[in-house]
């Protein structure tokens, strides 16, 4: 069952090549495809090109069909091509004549970007909320640790004196960006091509705005090429937004693994986070953090696939694009198990509080001793080569403290500003 049938048979291994695993991939859109159908049918209904009664019949057996799918127990047999003739198909099979006239006034392709896009705001609006709960639980961290010291480090070389409170609270931070990119990417995609049809729109005397209403849509992608155009930068963009979500679970993840190594030894994982070796006795693996790290650098290179699949084309419909969802359906589960298994993780951190303790890292508090001279008086270059040579000498005295007053500075986190940001964001 093709929607594009004609009675002329199709090489069986052409089939197989163009239709690839987009039945097992459509399984995620199905939902949205009776969404989607639900407001067209509605639409036909309302100008006339169905009658009340097979509106409501069609809705019906759409709504049904949500729930088959809710329920786990809708299928795209080998038989359908994709997840449009599989909804047709059953259509067609209950209502007879009704289910046939479905697809008047649309094509495959305005379907299936109404699909992507209703699903990627969903998508989207997710990320947001696992985002939000990871921030607040860093924040939460960073509250409560705010004032354990911990060496900074620049060039991986003990620098100057941080805060387990600067560490977390700077992920939380970043994250607030992180919610400005996925905003950035529900704006492009909270918008309705159904009506653009192949791409050129339709002699029918179609209602987009009813349509745009009735999904949901913030607004109306109103030229029709625009609509068609829209695939594949909807995708990039949600891709670019989560790139970024992953940039920053993946640096943490890296710090988490560099801090958990004995040569740092600043914090701890309990037992139930870490894996061992099957030859030394001794080890606990960060494992759970090295494959976010991994995962989430993976995530990374979508964008970049998503611009090499799409790069070169000109404008209209290209059967390159269906490639596009082998990339980012599963990158989209990827991304959303890191950020719930980080959630989980996180929160069971243990901050170790007395690293300050070794002397090696007297040396994180010598901007410090050089501004309190410049501070009584005496010219900065003077203070940094005094306290040079102290160091040189070995009579360098480390005061052990710090009094930085400054917004976001180690003694002034500004944690209430920080939330107050997420909050204006979110």
């Amino acid at each position: 069952m093709k929607l594009w049938e004609k009675g002329i048979p199709t090489d069986k291994q052409i089939e197989h090549f163009t239709v690839g695993n987009d039945r097992e991939l459509d399984l995620v859109l199905a939902k949205y495809d009776a969404l989607g159908s639900i407001a067209h049918a509605k639409m036909l209904g309302s100008i006339g090109l169905l009658s009340n009664e097979e509106t409501h019949s069609l809705v019906e057996a759409l709504e049904q069909i949500i729930k088959d799918v809710e329920a786990g127990q809708f299928e795209i047999e080998d038989s359908f091509e994709d997840v449009h003739s599989k909804i047709e198909y059953l259509l067609t099979e209950k209502l007879g004549d009704a289910g046939k006239k479905i697809h008047t006034a649309r094509s495959r392709n305005d379907q299936v970007l109404v699909d992507v896009n209703l699903y990627l705001k969903d998508v989207v609006t997710d990320f947001k909320t696992q985002v939000k709960a990871l921030f607040d639980l860093l924040m939460d961290l960073a509250k409560q640790h705010q004032n354990v010291l911990l060496p900074g480090y620049t060039h991986l070389q003990i620098a100057m004196p941080s805060s387990f409170g600067m560490w977390f609270s700077a992920y939380a931070e970043t994250l607030i960006d992180d919610v400005s990119m996925l905003n950035a990417a529900l704006a492009i995609v909270d918008q309705n091509p159904l009506g653009s049809a192949a791409g050129y729109g339709s002699s029918f005397p179609i209602n987009r705005s009813f349509t745009t209403t009735e999904l949901g849509f913030k607004t109306l992608k109103f030229n029709s090429v625009a609509a068609q155009m829209s695939r594949g930068k909807s995708e990039k963009s949600v891709a670019f937004a989560m790139s970024s979500v992953a940039a920053t679970l993946a640096k943490f993840s890296m710090d988490v693994c560099l801090y958990m190594s004995q040569n740092f030894d600043f914090i701890g994982l309990p037992a139930h986070l870490t894996t061992g070796s099957s030859i030394m006795p001794h080890k606990k693996n960060p494992d759970v953090f090295e494959l976010i790290r991994g995962k989430c650098n993976k995530i990374q290179a979508l964008p970049y696939e998503i611009t090499l699949i799409t790069n070169n084309l000109p404008s209209g419909y290209h059967r390159d694009l269906q490639l596009l969802k082998e990339g980012l359906f599963p990158a989209i589960q990827n991304l959303k198990a890191c950020l719930d298994i980080a959630l989980f993780s996180i929160k069971d951190i243990q901050v170790k509080e007395h690293i300050l303790n070794d002397k090696k890292y007297d040396y994180l508090f010598t901007v410090d001793t050089l501004n309190e001279m410049v501070v009584a008086g005496m010219p900065f270059r003077d203070a940094y080569k005094a306290v040079a040579e102290q160091l040189e000498n070995g009579s360098y005295q480390s005061p052990q403290a710090t009094q930085h007053t400054h917004e976001g500075s180690i003694n002034n986190l500004c944690l209430d500003e920080i939330k107050h940001k997420m909050n204006n964001t979110f």
